[in-house]
């Protein structure tokens, strides 16, 4: 929990304040006239860069600020599915030996390449998309002092939330490993696992990663990178799925209240995510000496 405390707190804290900075009211001019390739408009970039630097929550509730289609609230769902809370979660995983800006650019990618798809391929989702419950706005931080105040609260919240999700899951964990349900649960994921190109024994990586994502997964993920001595290709391409498709039942539920059918980002993100995966496992053959068993 230090480990990742020492991480999560500083980013949490350096991008929160960063949103009431001149540098972010320019860097959104100079993206909002790309939102065009996906058929989106320049208010567009807020939830996009909100959600990317920061979080999905920061992303959705830029989102219930604004009055959007139905096509464009679920191009900006299927964009932030993929490409999200980068700086957090891209440095989870260089701390488990993946390299930084190859999880972003992949993640970049797959947001971009979904974006422009959408807007290109549906023609449909022209109505107002009707918000469920929208929790009232907070209002601008008046000073410095409070903007600083509320970024640590932010940053510390986050922490807690993540000892509260990740303490429980680990002796969880430790409590089934010892018991041997862990190594009964690989030889479960075996045919699901082989096909990806990963070994068995990255099974419970995958499922901590798929149930709370890269961030709450991290304990999970980190501990057992250490405990299993991944080789960097299994590493990398556990990394590499769970990028495209992680913390699933979270991340899909939470766009509910946006009045959108959540069922297809999910399977877009899962589809996706498969594909990915299974091109690089054939594209980088193990070696000799790994040891796949």
């Amino acid at each position: 929990m230090w480990r990742l405390g020492i991480v999560i707190f500083p980013v949490t804290f350096v991008v929160s304040v960063f949103q009431y900075t001149v540098a972010y009211e320019f860097l959104l001019s100079v993206l909002a006239p790309m939102m065009s390739v996906f058929d989106l408009p320049g208010e567009a970039t807020v939830p996009l860069v909100l959600g990317n630097l920061v979080g999905l929550y920061a992303g959705i509730g830029a989102m219930l600020a604004m009055e959007l289609t139905v096509k464009e609230v679920f191009t900006l769902a299927v964009m932030l599915g993929f490409s999200h809370m980068l700086p957090v979660e891209a440095a989870v995983c260089r701390r488990v030996g993946v390299s930084a800006a190859l999880v972003v650019s992949t993640r970049l990618a797959l947001s971009v390449a979904a974006g422009v798809a959408v807007g290109y391929f549906w023609d449909g989702g022209g109505e107002v998309a009707r918000y469920g419950l929208v929790a009232p706005g907070e209002g601008v931080p008046d000073g410095w002092v409070e903007v600083s105040v509320n970024a640590g609260w932010t940053a510390g919240v986050g922490i807690l939330q993540l000892a509260l999700v990740v303490i429980p899951v680990m002796f969880g964990i430790q409590i089934l490993k010892d018991l041997g349900a862990l190594e009964r649960f690989g030889n479960l994921m075996r045919p699901l696992m082989r096909p990806l190109g990963i070994a068995p024994r990255g099974a419970v990586t995958m499922a901590g990663g798929l149930t709370f994502g890269l961030a709450f997964g991290a304990g999970i993920i980190m501990e057992q990178a250490r405990e299993q001595k991944f080789t960097r290709r299994e590493i990398t391409l556990i990394i590499l799925f769970l990028s495209a498709c992680h913390a699933v039942v979270e991340d899909t539920l939470i766009f509910v209240p946006l009045g959108i059918n959540v069922l297809p980002l999910l399977l877009i993100r899962l589809t996706v995510a498969v594909v990915l995966v299974v091109a690089v496992a054939r594209l980088w053959p193990p070696d000799e000496k790994e040891t796949t068993a």
